[in-house]
């Protein structure tokens, strides 16, 4: 036991824990004894892996803050904590970081450089510019994203334990390292051989910047600037325009019809003949299709590959030719469609040829007012145009050939199975349920899984190449789970050498990786130990929790299930805990692309880590919460809670506890059995996951015990000649250690300290307080502390200090009430220096006559 300081603080706390809790292993995971408890004695988290790409936002703290508190008080409840944390390195922001803190971007076709030096490392010369950035060969850029993500990560852990996460850092994974990169191989590969992922040359949304393909759940709607050109298509027998109006005009080379709703009578007569297209003068049918809109423009539509997901559907379902036209760097392609067969289209689309969007679309308009077929353009307006939720410019749509694996958008029973197994789930709270039976639900496509980049998990496949040296995708090469993990650039594939790679009648290795979601979607399996530890799998898995954001649902919440359900046939988690939004002062959502991100380091420096948890504890889970770093009161109260812990625990030390004392007084049984209530409360409100909860009424009590008990108690407990002084000691010592218990898991620091100035060991370790069932009315302090409120507004009404003697006092209140007062009588005369106090019936409690003494 450490000796109490004479000035008990808050600061340094965190310094002084955090090595003591490392030095004694507190946090590790027992896996003997889990073992041996079996399943049920084990609660197990698959942590979320925050993106090592940068700093950590206040965001984090909050989220994260909301998960050690439940760990916290499953550990008190004796249960063998699996609590691990991964860090996600790889996947896109890991690579534009990297870019513009080196200053360099990765081109595959150079040749590796082993004394490559970065131009510069971070610092205010960072540049976002390619054109400025140092073209660098793959494995030089994949080196760099190494070393920046280790750095990163370390920031990381220092921050968390900063803050007290308590969690087990033997237990760490990376979502880049060799043990990683064979689990998600490996699961790939059982997608593969059960038919559950497969390739396929299709319409792809395309990021042009990070020039990769794009999942639908990566998607964003934003409002752009967009105006409706209306343009004259021709008749084929010449009878006449058909006017359409368009946002693209720069897609008229690509366009492969025309389509009205089915009903549209206006338009019915025309279904089935064909019209030619303005400027390129290619003929195209008329076609007929419910997904038109009769109220959106002229209510006809051109059909161009691709202009937005519904051509896809379009080009599906009519079975229309490809005219693909726009490139994998977002510039018009310098070939034109076969289908512009005379000399004037074939001259004018030379001259879009190379062009970017933007300008190519300045061009056909331009181009389209010369031949006089533009007839008009609408006022700008805003509409939604779909981005990838990390990129910046608008996406397009390009044929490529990609890996999906099947999420049951075309599998009916799979879909069924998914909704089954998210509602066997425990959501906290229960109405984001429905935010993924609805993602589930709006499925339009398997899950794109491929990504055209640099820095991931290498899709562990190769092709063989025919005679001409082509890519034989029917004939795709796998690697035995032996050969794991592999990289297909490198390696070999079962049967052949490495002279045969690039040559006619040898092999080609996948040059893409995975998405992060599809390593992501497996961290239960990467920190569970799966098909690498069966006994820690079996121990932990399927996980107790799944806590995290609302906004990634539809991303890693769904991939997790999804692979779970492929895989084993189940969910992998019992709870899912999902945490509301960071908003500004301005009830914005905090986020680094809005520039409204607070970092939490000068906050947790600035006010102490136990003051920042309480504000995140203040908070329940799918509550959003404002936060203002110019003012956060909560916060402020957090810190004055953490002080105040330590003061009344210094005090209620201070009265040694007499050997064979008992609880005799009324007053202190009143006080525990209202203890014991507020026990009973707050456990069932972390079994619940409202941590809110438990923190309210544990704190409420907390005050009352400081405000009003120990005020009424301190007399007697210092009068070592007073019959009642064994009981208020043994009574001030009983609540200390079961209050400090109750409030652990969010003042970890605090009541850390106070514990071990009376307790070997640590508070976290120790076990969560049961109620002591001590007979008593919790009625009893209940109306003493409406009486000495009463008393103390008597004496400021009559402009006197709190210990200005009483001559007299008379108490009014109910005869019910006046009896519970008189078994405190003593308790409340000594507090109030009251000398006689008399009582009268009353319709409520209060002072009904005072006299006051001399000072």
């Amino acid at each position: 036991m450490a000796t109490i300081p004479d000035k008990p603080a808050i600061e340094g706390l965190e310094q002084k824990w955090d090595a003591a809790w490392s030095a004694a292993g507190t946090y590790l995971f027992d896996r003997p004894r889990a073992v041996e408890a079996g399943r049920e004695g084990v609660y197990s988290v698959d942590t979320p892996p925050p993106t090592a790409s940068g700093s950590l936002h206040i965001g984090h703290v909050f989220s994260y803050t909301h998960t050690d508190v439940k760990v916290r008080f499953e550990r008190m409840r004796g249960k063998a904590v699996f609590y691990p944390m991964g860090w996600d390195d790889n996947g896109l922001p890991t690579e534009r970081r990297v870019q513009n803190y080196y200053g360099v971007r990765c081109d595959p076709s150079l040749a590796y450089d082993p004394d490559f030096t970065p131009p510069f490392e971070g610092g205010d010369n960072k540049s976002s510019r390619a054109a400025d950035q140092v073209p660098i060969s793959r494995r030089n850029f994949i080196e760099l994203c190494e070393k920046l993500t280790v750095e990163d990560e370390k920031h990381f852990e220092d921050l968390w334990r900063s803050l007290g996460l308590s969690v087990d850092w033997t237990q760490t994974y990376r979502t880049i390292s060799d043990e990683t990169m064979r689990t998600s191989q490996l699961a790939f590969l059982n997608n593969v051989a059960r038919g559950e992922a497969y390739q396929s040359l299709a319409p792809t949304l395309w990021d042009i910047d990070f020039r990769s393909a794009i999942a639908q759940a990566e998607l964003e709607d934003r409002e752009q600037q967009a105006s409706y050109h209306r343009l004259a298509f021709h008749k084929a027998d010449g009878s006449g325009d058909v006017l359409i109006e368009t946002t693209r005009p720069e897609l008229l080379p690509a366009c492969v019809a025309l389509v009205a709703h089915p009903d549209d009578e206006r338009y019915q007569p025309l279904f089935g003949t064909t019209v030619r297209t303005p400027l390129f003068d290619v003929e195209v049918p008329v076609l007929a299709h419910p997904l038109a809109q009769p109220d959106k423009g002229s209510g006809i539509a051109m059909i161009c590959t691709f202009g937005d997901v519904t051509d896809v559907v379009w080009w599906r379902e009519l079975d229309l030719p490809n005219r693909t036209i726009i490139g994998r760097d977002g510039r018009v392609l310098a070939d034109a469609p076969e289908a512009l067969e005379t000399q004037a289209a074939k001259d004018a689309y030379a001259e879009l040829a190379g062009k970017t969007v933007f300008s190519a679309k300045k061009r056909v308009v331009e181009m389209l007012g010369e031949s006089g077929e533009l007839l008009e353009v609408s006022k700008p307006f805003s509409h939604a145009v779909k981005f990838f939720e990390k990129g910046d410019r608008p996406l397009e749509i390009v044929s490529t050939r990609q890996w999906y694996i099947r999420n049951g958008a075309r599998d009916e029973a799979l879909r069924e199975t998914l909704v089954a197994l998210g509602k066997g789930v425990d959501w906290h709270p229960d109405f984001m349920r429905v935010r993924y039976e609805n993602w589930v639900g709006g499925l339009t496509g398997d899950w794109l899984v491929s990504r055209q980049r640099f820095f991931g998990v290498p899709i562990p496949v190769w092709y063989a190449l025919d005679e001409n040296g082509e890519r034989d995708h029917d004939r795709v090469l796998l690697p035995t789970t032996d050969q794991l993990p592999i990289d297909p650039t490198t390696d070999v594939p079962p049967g052949y050498t490495e002279e045969q790679r690039g040559v006619p009648g040898g092999f080609d290795g996948e040059r893409d990786i995975f998405d992060t979601w599809a390593t992501s979607s497996l961290t239960p399996q990467l920190a569970g130990g799966w098909e690498r530890d069966e006994e820690l799998w079996n121990t932990v898995a399927p996980f107790d929790l799944r806590p995290q954001g609302q906004d990634i649902i539809r991303t890693w919440l769904f991939s997790t299930m999804l692979r779970s359900a492929l895989e084993d046939g189940r969910a992998p988690w019992k709870h899912a805990a999902i945490s509301g939004f960071i908003v500004d002062p301005d009830r914005k959502k905090m986020s680094k692309s809005k520039g409204n991100v607070v970092t939490p380091a000068d906050i947790l420096r600035q006010h102490g880590s136990d003051a920042v948890r309480y504000w995140a504890a203040s908070s329940r889970l799918g509550t959003d919460a404002a936060f203002d770093p110019q003012n956060p009161t909560q916060i402020k109260i957090g810190r004055r809670l953490a002080i105040k812990i330590l003061n009344a625990a210094k005090f209620v030390l201070s009265f040694p506890v007499p050997e064979g004392a008992e609880v005799t007084h009324a007053l202190d049984a009143s006080m525990l059995a209202t203890l014991d209530g507020v026990i009973r409360e707050a456990t069932t409100a972390l079994e619940s996951y409202d941590h809110a909860r438990a923190l309210e009424v544990t704190e409420a009590f907390f005050w009352t015990f400081c405000d009003d008990y120990l005020e009424l108690v301190k007399e007697r407990a210092y009068d070592q000649t007073d019959v009642g002084q064994a009981s208020a000691a043994l009574a001030l010592r009983l609540a200390l250690s079961a209050q400090l218990r109750l409030l652990a898991p969010v003042v970890s620091f605090a009541t850390e300290e106070a514990w071990s100035w009376f307790e070997d060991g640590s508070i976290h370790a120790a076990a969560w307080p049961e109620p002591l069932d001590i007979a008593g009315d919790p009625a009893v302090l209940t109306a003493v502390g409406e009486a000495l409120i009463g008393v103390r507004r008597a004496k400021t009404e009559a402009k006197a200090s709190q210990k200005t003697p009483v001559t007299s006092l008379t108490l009014g209140a109910s005869a019910e009430t006046l009896a519970l007062l008189q078994q405190a009588e003593g308790d409340l005369k000594a507090v109030g220096r009251i000398a006689e106090l008399a009582y009268a019936e009353a319709e409520s409690t209060g002072v009904t006559d005072i006299v006051l003494g001399e000072v």
